[in-house]
């Protein structure tokens, strides 16, 4: 931190690359889950760089493209929900991450991406997520953060370490440490802005060890921060198993491609193709690298045309994707410009800072971390283990933000609310009633509503709030393109590749 703060170093670190993956689910006027297609007016899902889908045909994904600001990051995400918000044709956007009243399982639409090969692949995937953790777990909606640092950083960055090997491998390895990093401090993200701590009984109607009855409609975990990353939502048993390393780049490669060419008897057990259907891509312990729920991974260049497994081992870590924010419920767009603070300065803190291999011992205390923490966060006092001692959550989490105070400082060259991001997070972490997931539960009880009715109250406002939002007509032009330009796409594919798709996909996994 010394050699940023002189000769005017701390410009290296201000102005990195960012961008942010909404997902949020479409429901009709009283809140119950939308059957209808993905809105031609949005443009093709499978083609559109900004308006795609995740799971189900019913998950709009909103995706922005790099940007050198969190202000236009914002701007960006705003104006897609603009845009998409005018051509709801009635529908609205749920505002939580744990989903609204569901249809019995199987009623849950999967997303379809035409018949290409590419899109076929696409929704066989999600076919085949249905059939290992059912349909209502895709249903959870969630924030990923996409962050590079400047381009600039990265040989200043080198030539103070010593380092003199080539730079891709120094970036990669530094990147690696970050990851480590921040799987040590996950938790305090799902602490801060957990936002998820009750749920509609559909989800899970018979009840868990750790809900109770908020009303006839609704659980909750009373001490809950994120029940989406708790053993409700992502946190299942089967990828529990998972160990892949991220001490070092070829650790982790090498970690994803055993679990992407493993097979799993359980997902045997359901069958690839069956009566002529796919029900699956295949029976491994994952069917592709996007299957794996973590809650940071190494991401290559998007520019590469390889699978991320071979990107990754042929060109290196080029950004990492943050997994672990659930929707602000609160804001329009789901999120806003404090988190967004806080997670760039907690990701370079986690660059900076000494970052040893994780050994199976402390990736245990990692993972029962995390889950403490999105089960029962909130609880007084509440303790975990950390290198083998009983530490106390706040004060805990007051020790890092000091370090993550010091880089903020230095990102705060205009007063642009870095240091009050972290100062936030401190006042959180002495009072945990100021959490996002405190504030939804009084907000529950203070209204008298269900979780379901809160969360469409909401939808609606944010509606409203879109309508009236002007829309800069050089931005509006743009996105109308685009939908259109990614329609005669998507149908170009459909003939483009004339392989049939068996053949497509040996193609396609031979590549590992």
């Amino acid at each position: 931190m010394t050699w940023l703060r002189g000769g005017g170093r701390a410009e290296l670190i201000r102005h990195g690359l960012r961008g942010v993956e909404k997902e949020s689910l479409r429901v009709g006027p009283d809140g119950a889950l939308s059957r209808r297609p993905h809105p031609r007016a949005f443009g093709a899902a499978l083609t559109h760089p900004y308006i795609t889908t995740d799971y189900s045909e019913a998950l709009p994904e909103l995706v922005t493209p790099p940007q050198r600001s969190q202000w236009e990051t914002l701007q960006f995400l705003c104006d897609l929900h603009a845009f998409i918000g005018r051509r709801l044709d009635g529908e609205l956007l749920w505002p939580a991450s744990m989903p609204c009243d569901l249809p019995p399982d199987d009623d849950i639409p999967i997303a379809y991406y035409g018949p290409s090969n590419v899109g076929r692949m696409k929704t066989v995937y999600r076919r085949g997520l249905g059939f290992r953790y059912g349909r209502a777990m895709q249903a959870i909606a969630g924030v990923h953060f996409n962050y590079s640092l400047p381009a600039t950083f990265w040989p200043e960055y080198q030539a103070y370490a010593g380092d003199s090997g080539p730079p891709q491998q120094f970036r990669s390895a530094e990147l690696m440490g970050l990851v480590r990093n921040y799987r040590r401090s996950a938790w305090l993200v799902t602490f801060l802005f957990g936002a998820s701590p009750a749920l509609c009984r559909s989800f899970r109607p018979n009840g868990h060890e750790l809900l109770t009855e908020l009303d006839s409609a609704t659980w909750m975990a009373p001490y809950a921060t994120s029940l989406r990353m708790s053993d409700l939502g992502y946190q299942n048993k089967t990828q529990a198993r998972l160990s892949i390393g991220a001490n070092s780049l070829p650790e982790y490669v090498a970690g994803m491609r055993r679990a992407v060419t493993t097979e799993e008897p359980r997902y045997a057990a359901i069958g690839v193709v069956v009566d002529g259907n796919y029900r699956q891509l295949n029976a491994n312990i994952l069917q592709i690298e996007n299957e794996y729920y973590s809650t940071i991974r190494p991401k290559p260049s998007k520019a590469s045309k390889h699978r991320p497994l071979v990107a990754l081992r042929e060109s290196g870590v080029e950004y990492v994707e943050v997994r672990t924010l659930d929707l602000s419920s609160a804001d329009p767009v789901g999120m806003n410009q404090s988190q967004l603070r806080f997670l760039e300065a907690l990701l370079i803190y986690c660059l900076l800072s000494d970052s040893p291999p994780i050994a199976a011992a402390e990736q245990a205390e990692i993972d029962a971390r995390d889950l403490k923490v999105a089960r029962e966060g909130r609880r007084p006092a509440l303790t975990f283990v950390e290198a083998g001692r009983e530490r106390v959550l706040s004060e805990r989490g007051l020790e890092l933000l000091d370090g993550i105070r010091a880089v903020a400082e230095l990102l705060d060259d205009q007063r642009q609310g870095y240091v009050a991001a972290v100062e936030a997070a401190g006042e959180a972490l002495r009072d945990p009633e100021r959490t996002p997931s405190a504030a939804l539960l009084v907000a529950l009880k203070g209204e008298q509503a269900s979780f379901a009715e809160y969360a469409l109250m909401l939808a609606r406002t944010h509606a409203a709030y879109f309508r009236d939002l002007a829309l800069a007509p050089e931005r509006e032009q743009l996105l109308a393109e685009t939908a259109r330009r990614s329609l005669e796409e998507a149908d170009a594919l459909e003939t483009k590749d004339p392989r049939p798709f068996g053949a497509y996909l040996r193609d396609y996994f031979d590549e590992t």
